[in-house]
Protein backbone atom coordinates (compact mmCIF):
# COMPACT_ATOMS: atom_id res chain seq x y z
CA UNK A 1 0.00 0.00 0.00
CA UNK A 2 1.74 2.91 -1.04
CA UNK A 3 0.06 5.55 0.91
CA UNK A 4 1.74 3.60 4.31
CA UNK A 5 4.85 1.83 2.86
CA UNK A 6 5.53 4.65 0.54
CA UNK A 7 8.13 4.36 -2.65
CA UNK A 8 8.14 0.98 -2.25
CA UNK A 9 4.61 0.21 -3.51
CA UNK A 10 4.58 2.73 -6.69
CA UNK A 11 4.91 0.87 -9.28
CA UNK A 12 6.03 2.93 -12.50
CA UNK A 13 3.83 1.00 -15.52
CA UNK A 14 0.15 0.03 -16.84
CA UNK A 15 0.89 -3.30 -17.36
CA UNK A 16 -0.95 -4.87 -14.54
CA UNK A 17 -4.17 -2.54 -14.81
CA UNK A 18 -4.07 -3.67 -18.40
CA UNK A 19 -3.86 -7.49 -17.80
CA UNK A 20 -6.01 -7.05 -15.16
CA UNK A 21 -8.96 -5.08 -17.00
CA UNK A 22 -9.05 -8.04 -19.35
CA UNK A 23 -9.61 -10.55 -16.68
CA UNK A 24 -12.69 -8.20 -15.72
CA UNK A 25 -14.14 -8.00 -19.40
CA UNK A 26 -12.74 -4.14 -19.57
CA UNK A 27 -15.59 -2.92 -17.36
CA UNK A 28 -14.12 0.78 -17.88
CA UNK A 29 -15.22 1.04 -21.20
CA UNK A 30 -18.70 0.35 -19.95
CA UNK A 31 -19.21 4.07 -18.30
CA UNK A 32 -19.01 7.18 -19.06
CA UNK A 33 -16.36 9.31 -16.91
CA UNK A 34 -14.55 12.46 -16.00
CA UNK A 35 -10.51 11.86 -15.33
CA UNK A 36 -9.30 14.43 -12.38
CA UNK A 37 -5.40 14.77 -11.43
CA UNK A 38 -3.32 17.54 -9.81
CA UNK A 39 -1.86 17.80 -6.72
CA UNK A 40 -3.98 19.39 -4.37
CA UNK A 41 -7.48 20.02 -4.98
CA UNK A 42 -8.14 16.80 -7.17
CA UNK A 43 -9.99 15.02 -3.74
CA UNK A 44 -12.31 18.14 -3.58
CA UNK A 45 -12.72 18.80 -7.27
CA UNK A 46 -14.06 15.18 -7.61
CA UNK A 47 -16.55 15.38 -4.67
CA UNK A 48 -17.88 18.36 -6.16
CA UNK A 49 -18.50 17.12 -9.49
CA UNK A 50 -20.27 14.30 -8.33
CA UNK A 51 -22.58 16.19 -5.82
CA UNK A 52 -23.39 18.21 -9.29
CA UNK A 53 -24.42 15.28 -11.15
CA UNK A 54 -26.23 13.43 -8.29
CA UNK A 55 -28.18 17.04 -8.40
CA UNK A 56 -28.76 16.83 -12.08
CA UNK A 57 -30.57 13.15 -11.28
CA UNK A 58 -27.68 10.99 -13.00
CA UNK A 59 -26.39 7.67 -11.47
CA UNK A 60 -22.67 8.86 -10.22
CA UNK A 61 -19.83 6.82 -9.33
CA UNK A 62 -16.89 8.26 -7.72
CA UNK A 63 -13.59 6.95 -7.19
CA UNK A 64 -11.10 8.76 -5.07
CA UNK A 65 -8.20 7.97 -2.43
CA UNK A 66 -7.14 7.59 0.19
CA UNK A 67 -9.31 6.70 2.25
CA UNK A 68 -9.88 8.02 6.03
CA UNK A 69 -11.90 5.83 8.03
CA UNK A 70 -13.13 2.46 5.96
CA UNK A 71 -11.70 1.09 3.01
CA UNK A 72 -15.00 1.78 1.47
CA UNK A 73 -14.64 5.35 1.39
CA UNK A 74 -12.88 5.17 -1.91
CA UNK A 75 -15.72 3.22 -3.89
CA UNK A 76 -18.99 5.06 -3.73
CA UNK A 77 -22.22 5.58 -6.17
CA UNK A 78 -24.52 8.52 -5.04
CA UNK A 79 -22.64 8.81 -1.88
CA UNK A 80 -23.17 5.51 -0.64
CA UNK A 81 -19.93 3.14 0.09
CA UNK A 82 -19.39 -0.07 -1.88
CA UNK A 83 -21.08 -2.66 0.56
CA UNK A 84 -18.24 -4.72 2.68
CA UNK A 85 -19.98 -8.02 1.46
CA UNK A 86 -19.10 -6.79 -2.24
CA UNK A 87 -15.77 -5.94 -1.78
CA UNK A 88 -14.84 -9.53 -0.18
CA UNK A 89 -16.47 -10.84 -2.89
CA UNK A 90 -14.58 -9.15 -5.60
CA UNK A 91 -11.58 -10.33 -3.60
CA UNK A 92 -12.47 -14.02 -3.19
CA UNK A 93 -13.16 -14.79 -6.97
CA UNK A 94 -10.18 -12.79 -8.33
CA UNK A 95 -7.52 -13.81 -5.39
CA UNK A 96 -5.60 -16.34 -7.30
CA UNK A 97 -5.02 -13.73 -10.13
CA UNK A 98 -4.43 -11.35 -8.21
CA UNK A 99 -1.69 -13.48 -6.25
CA UNK A 100 -0.29 -14.70 -9.51
CA UNK A 101 0.39 -11.48 -11.60
CA UNK A 102 1.48 -9.93 -8.07
CA UNK A 103 -1.10 -6.72 -8.02
CA UNK A 104 -0.58 -3.86 -5.91
CA UNK A 105 -2.98 -2.67 -3.77
CA UNK A 106 -4.12 0.35 -6.03
CA UNK A 107 -4.28 -1.94 -8.71
CA UNK A 108 -6.87 -3.84 -7.26
CA UNK A 109 -8.88 -1.81 -6.17
CA UNK A 110 -8.99 0.39 -8.84
CA UNK A 111 -9.95 -2.98 -11.33
CA UNK A 112 -13.03 -3.24 -8.03
CA UNK A 113 -13.83 0.20 -8.83
CA UNK A 114 -14.38 0.03 -12.42
CA UNK A 115 -15.82 -3.53 -11.94
CA UNK A 116 -18.35 -2.27 -9.40
CA UNK A 117 -19.15 0.71 -11.76
CA UNK A 118 -20.11 -1.35 -14.70
CA UNK A 119 -22.02 -4.02 -12.64
CA UNK A 120 -24.09 -1.06 -11.28
CA UNK A 121 -24.46 0.43 -14.43
CA UNK A 122 -23.82 3.90 -13.37
CA UNK A 123 -24.19 6.93 -15.77
CA UNK A 124 -21.07 8.57 -15.23
CA UNK A 125 -18.24 7.90 -12.95
CA UNK A 126 -16.09 10.35 -11.41
CA UNK A 127 -11.93 9.17 -10.72
CA UNK A 128 -9.55 10.92 -9.14
CA UNK A 129 -5.97 9.98 -10.31
CA UNK A 130 -3.72 8.14 -7.55
CA UNK A 131 -0.73 9.65 -8.29
CA UNK A 132 0.71 11.31 -11.13
CA UNK A 133 -1.31 10.45 -14.01
CA UNK A 134 0.43 9.11 -17.43
CA UNK A 135 1.67 5.88 -15.26
CA UNK A 136 -1.26 5.62 -12.94
CA UNK A 137 -3.62 2.57 -12.82
CA UNK A 138 -6.66 4.98 -13.59
CA UNK A 139 -5.40 6.18 -16.85
CA UNK A 140 -6.48 3.48 -19.12
CA UNK A 141 -10.19 4.93 -19.39
CA UNK A 142 -11.16 7.67 -21.81
CA UNK A 143 -13.44 10.02 -20.21
CA UNK A 144 -15.88 12.61 -21.55
CA UNK A 145 -13.68 15.39 -20.04
CA UNK A 146 -10.01 15.56 -18.40
CA UNK A 147 -9.35 17.97 -15.01
CA UNK A 148 -6.11 18.50 -13.99
CA UNK A 149 -6.39 20.97 -10.65
CA UNK A 150 -3.16 22.36 -10.37
CA UNK A 151 0.72 21.15 -9.91
CA UNK A 152 2.52 22.05 -7.31
CA UNK A 153 6.18 20.19 -5.85
CA UNK A 154 4.80 16.17 -4.60
CA UNK A 155 6.05 13.15 -4.89
CA UNK A 156 9.31 14.25 -6.67
CA UNK A 157 10.71 10.53 -6.67
CA UNK A 158 8.57 9.59 -8.83
CA UNK A 159 6.99 12.74 -10.78
CA UNK A 160 10.31 14.80 -11.57
CA UNK A 161 11.90 17.89 -9.77
CA UNK A 162 9.94 20.46 -11.41
CA UNK A 163 6.74 21.95 -11.86
CA UNK A 164 6.90 21.45 -15.81
CA UNK A 165 8.40 17.78 -15.23
CA UNK A 166 5.29 16.82 -12.94
CA UNK A 167 2.82 18.41 -15.55
CA UNK A 168 3.91 16.41 -17.90
CA UNK A 169 3.55 13.39 -15.45
CA UNK A 170 -0.13 14.37 -14.46
CA UNK A 171 -1.02 16.01 -18.42
CA UNK A 172 -0.68 12.16 -19.36
CA UNK A 173 -4.34 12.25 -18.55
CA UNK A 174 -4.66 14.32 -21.63
CA UNK A 175 -6.52 12.17 -23.98
CA UNK A 176 -6.54 12.53 -28.26
CA UNK A 177 -9.58 14.58 -29.02
CA UNK A 178 -10.59 14.49 -24.76
CA UNK A 179 -10.92 18.45 -23.57
CA UNK A 180 -8.94 19.02 -21.16
CA UNK A 181 -9.53 21.92 -17.65
CA UNK A 182 -6.70 23.55 -16.22
CA UNK A 183 -8.02 24.64 -12.70
CA UNK A 184 -4.75 27.09 -11.64
CA UNK A 185 -2.27 28.91 -13.49
CA UNK A 186 1.49 28.26 -13.18
CA UNK A 187 3.49 29.92 -15.47
CA UNK A 188 6.18 26.96 -16.04
CA UNK A 189 2.88 24.55 -16.54
CA UNK A 190 1.25 25.89 -19.22
CA UNK A 191 3.11 25.58 -21.93
CA UNK A 192 3.71 22.13 -20.79
CA UNK A 193 -0.64 21.47 -20.95
CA UNK A 194 -0.33 23.16 -24.58
CA UNK A 195 1.96 21.63 -26.25
CA UNK A 196 -0.11 18.49 -24.78
CA UNK A 197 -3.25 19.46 -25.60
CA UNK A 198 -2.57 20.27 -29.13
CA UNK A 199 -0.38 17.44 -29.77
CA UNK A 200 -3.80 14.97 -29.14
CA UNK A 201 -5.88 17.85 -30.55
CA UNK A 202 -7.77 18.31 -27.21
CA UNK A 203 -9.17 21.50 -26.79
CA UNK A 204 -7.42 23.10 -23.99
CA UNK A 205 -10.00 25.36 -20.82
CA UNK A 206 -7.85 27.34 -18.36
CA UNK A 207 -10.63 27.75 -15.36
CA UNK A 208 -8.20 30.48 -14.10
CA UNK A 209 -9.11 32.94 -17.16
CA UNK A 210 -12.75 32.68 -16.29
CA UNK A 211 -15.22 34.49 -14.43
CA UNK A 212 -16.76 31.94 -12.03
CA UNK A 213 -20.57 32.07 -10.85
CA UNK A 214 -20.81 33.40 -7.48
CA UNK A 215 -22.06 30.38 -5.79
CA UNK A 216 -21.15 28.67 -2.42
CA UNK A 217 -20.02 25.53 -0.76
CA UNK A 218 -20.44 23.60 2.10
CA UNK A 219 -16.46 22.89 2.08
CA UNK A 220 -15.30 25.67 3.84
CA UNK A 221 -12.29 27.18 3.45
CA UNK A 222 -10.76 30.16 1.10
CA UNK A 223 -9.28 28.05 -1.00
CA UNK A 224 -11.98 26.11 -2.40
CA UNK A 225 -12.85 28.85 -5.10
CA UNK A 226 -10.21 27.36 -6.99
CA UNK A 227 -12.32 24.06 -6.97
CA UNK A 228 -15.67 26.05 -7.63
CA UNK A 229 -14.38 27.61 -10.62
CA UNK A 230 -12.61 24.42 -12.42
CA UNK A 231 -15.89 22.69 -11.18
CA UNK A 232 -18.00 25.11 -13.58
CA UNK A 233 -15.68 25.25 -15.79
CA UNK A 234 -16.16 21.28 -16.40
CA UNK A 235 -19.40 21.28 -15.90
CA UNK A 236 -19.52 23.31 -18.98
CA UNK A 237 -17.70 20.57 -21.09
CA UNK A 238 -19.89 18.33 -20.17
CA UNK A 239 -22.97 20.36 -21.02
CA UNK A 240 -21.56 20.57 -24.55
CA UNK A 241 -21.81 17.16 -24.75
CA UNK A 242 -25.38 16.65 -23.83
CA UNK A 243 -25.39 16.37 -20.23
CA UNK A 244 -28.94 18.37 -18.93
CA UNK A 245 -26.96 20.02 -15.86
CA UNK A 246 -28.72 23.07 -15.13
CA UNK A 247 -27.63 26.16 -12.99
CA UNK A 248 -29.62 25.12 -10.54
CA UNK A 249 -27.93 21.68 -9.94
CA UNK A 250 -24.67 23.37 -9.68
CA UNK A 251 -25.63 25.90 -7.14
CA UNK A 252 -27.54 22.67 -4.99
CA UNK A 253 -24.66 20.27 -5.78
CA UNK A 254 -22.17 22.90 -4.37
CA UNK A 255 -23.79 23.04 -1.15
CA UNK A 256 -24.46 19.80 -0.23
CA UNK A 257 -21.52 18.34 -1.16
CA UNK A 258 -20.69 16.29 2.24
CA UNK A 259 -24.65 15.70 2.13
CA UNK A 260 -24.62 14.02 -1.03
CA UNK A 261 -20.43 12.30 -1.07
CA UNK A 262 -19.66 11.83 2.53
CA UNK A 263 -16.42 13.87 2.26
CA UNK A 264 -14.16 14.02 5.17
CA UNK A 265 -10.97 16.51 6.59
CA UNK A 266 -12.14 19.46 4.24
CA UNK A 267 -11.93 22.17 7.06
CA UNK A 268 -13.87 19.93 9.03
CA UNK A 269 -15.27 21.13 12.16
CA UNK A 270 -15.18 18.69 14.44
CA UNK A 271 -15.88 20.23 17.77
CA UNK A 272 -16.58 23.46 19.45
CA UNK A 273 -15.83 25.56 22.45
CA UNK A 274 -13.06 24.97 21.97
CA UNK A 275 -13.14 25.17 17.92
CA UNK A 276 -11.28 22.09 16.67
CA UNK A 277 -10.65 22.36 13.11
CA UNK A 278 -9.19 19.60 10.95
CA UNK A 279 -7.83 20.15 7.17
CA UNK A 280 -6.12 17.12 5.08
CA UNK A 281 -3.90 19.60 3.22
CA UNK A 282 -0.20 18.03 4.06
CA UNK A 283 2.01 19.79 1.03
CA UNK A 284 3.30 23.20 0.44
CA UNK A 285 0.85 24.29 -2.10
CA UNK A 286 -2.02 23.04 0.10
CA UNK A 287 -0.97 24.29 3.13
CA UNK A 288 -0.28 28.00 1.31
CA UNK A 289 -4.13 27.75 1.00
CA UNK A 290 -5.36 26.18 4.34
CA UNK A 291 -3.17 27.85 6.94
CA UNK A 292 -3.95 31.93 5.97
CA UNK A 293 -7.29 30.51 6.50
CA UNK A 294 -6.67 30.19 10.74
CA UNK A 295 -6.54 34.08 10.23
CA UNK A 296 -9.90 34.59 9.33
CA UNK A 297 -11.25 32.94 12.75
CA UNK A 298 -11.61 34.91 16.09
CA UNK A 299 -9.84 32.81 18.89
CA UNK A 300 -7.70 33.72 21.73
CA UNK A 301 -4.96 31.27 21.72
CA UNK A 302 -4.45 28.55 18.73
CA UNK A 303 -3.17 24.82 19.26
CA UNK A 304 -2.09 22.84 16.54
CA UNK A 305 -1.75 19.26 16.49
CA UNK A 306 0.93 18.82 13.89
CA UNK A 307 2.28 14.78 12.50
CA UNK A 308 3.91 14.02 8.92
CA UNK A 309 5.08 11.29 7.37
CA UNK A 310 8.83 10.01 7.12
CA UNK A 311 9.52 11.61 3.33
CA UNK A 312 7.79 15.28 3.75
CA UNK A 313 10.07 17.89 2.69
CA UNK A 314 9.85 19.76 6.27
CA UNK A 315 11.80 22.62 5.02
CA UNK A 316 9.51 23.78 2.22
CA UNK A 317 6.42 23.25 5.20
CA UNK A 318 7.45 24.23 8.41
CA UNK A 319 8.34 28.11 7.40
CA UNK A 320 4.08 28.43 6.40
CA UNK A 321 2.98 27.49 10.32
CA UNK A 322 2.28 30.24 12.51
CA UNK A 323 5.04 30.80 15.37
CA UNK A 324 2.79 31.91 18.01
CA UNK A 325 0.88 28.67 18.40
CA UNK A 326 1.32 25.90 21.06
CA UNK A 327 2.31 22.63 19.13
CA UNK A 328 1.52 19.50 19.82
CA UNK A 329 3.76 17.00 17.51
CA UNK A 330 3.03 13.31 16.93
CA UNK A 331 3.85 10.54 14.95
CA UNK A 332 0.48 9.61 12.91
CA UNK A 333 0.16 4.99 13.28
CA UNK A 334 1.66 4.02 10.18
CA UNK A 335 4.99 2.52 9.42
CA UNK A 336 5.92 5.87 6.99
CA UNK A 337 5.49 8.21 9.95
CA UNK A 338 7.88 10.70 11.16
CA UNK A 339 9.03 10.42 14.91
CA UNK A 340 7.13 13.05 16.89
CA UNK A 341 10.79 13.64 18.36
CA UNK A 342 12.32 14.65 14.94
CA UNK A 343 9.61 16.76 13.81
CA UNK A 344 9.66 18.82 17.35
CA UNK A 345 13.37 18.98 16.85
CA UNK A 346 13.15 20.28 12.85
CA UNK A 347 10.92 22.69 14.08
CA UNK A 348 12.24 24.07 16.58
CA UNK A 349 14.80 25.62 14.08
CA UNK A 350 11.45 27.46 12.68
CA UNK A 351 10.66 28.60 16.16
CA UNK A 352 7.55 26.48 16.40
CA UNK A 353 7.36 25.56 19.55
CA UNK A 354 5.45 22.96 21.52
CA UNK A 355 5.76 19.41 23.02
CA UNK A 356 5.77 15.69 21.19
CA UNK A 357 3.73 12.74 21.79
CA UNK A 358 3.38 8.85 20.99
CA UNK A 359 -0.15 9.27 19.23
CA UNK A 360 -2.49 11.56 17.63
CA UNK A 361 -4.63 10.96 19.71
CA UNK A 362 -2.86 11.59 22.75
CA UNK A 363 -1.58 15.07 21.37
CA UNK A 364 -5.07 15.57 20.35
CA UNK A 365 -6.19 15.14 24.06
CA UNK A 366 -3.83 16.92 25.62
CA UNK A 367 -4.11 20.04 23.01
CA UNK A 368 -8.03 19.97 24.05
CA UNK A 369 -6.70 19.79 28.04
CA UNK A 370 -4.73 22.91 27.40
CA UNK A 371 -7.28 24.96 25.45
CA UNK A 372 -10.14 27.57 26.89
CA UNK A 373 -13.41 27.60 24.91
CA UNK A 374 -12.36 30.84 23.14
CA UNK A 375 -8.97 28.85 22.06
CA UNK A 376 -8.74 27.42 18.36
CA UNK A 377 -7.34 23.89 17.61
CA UNK A 378 -6.27 22.83 14.43
CA UNK A 379 -5.46 19.11 13.14
CA UNK A 380 -3.51 18.81 9.99
CA UNK A 381 0.38 18.31 8.47
CA UNK A 382 -1.00 14.56 6.95
CA UNK A 383 -4.07 12.43 5.67
CA UNK A 384 -3.30 9.98 8.42
CA UNK A 385 -2.83 12.61 11.11
CA UNK A 386 -6.77 13.93 10.27
CA UNK A 387 -7.94 10.15 10.15
CA UNK A 388 -6.66 9.41 13.21
CA UNK A 389 -8.76 12.63 14.72
CA UNK A 390 -12.15 11.23 13.27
Amino acid sequence: MYQNQGATAYKEDLGNTIVLSEHLGNPHTMFKSVHIAGTNGKGSTSHMLASVLQEAGYNVGLYTSPHLKDFRERIRINGLPISETQVVDFIKNNKSFFEEHRLSFFEMTVGMAFDYFAYEKVDIAIIEVGLGGRLDSTNIITPEVAVITNIGLDHMQFLGDTHAKIAFEKGGIIKEGIPVVIGEYHPETEEVFGTLSRKRNASLHKAYTFDALPMKSDLKGTYQKHNIRTVQVTVAQLQKKGYGIGIQHIAKGLLNVVKNTGLLGRWQLLGENPAIICDTGHNKEGLSFVLPQLETIAYERLHIVLGVVSDKDLESILPLFPKHAMYYFCKPSVARGMSAVRLQETAARFDLKGYHYESVKEALQMAKKDATSEDLIFVGGSTFVVAEAL
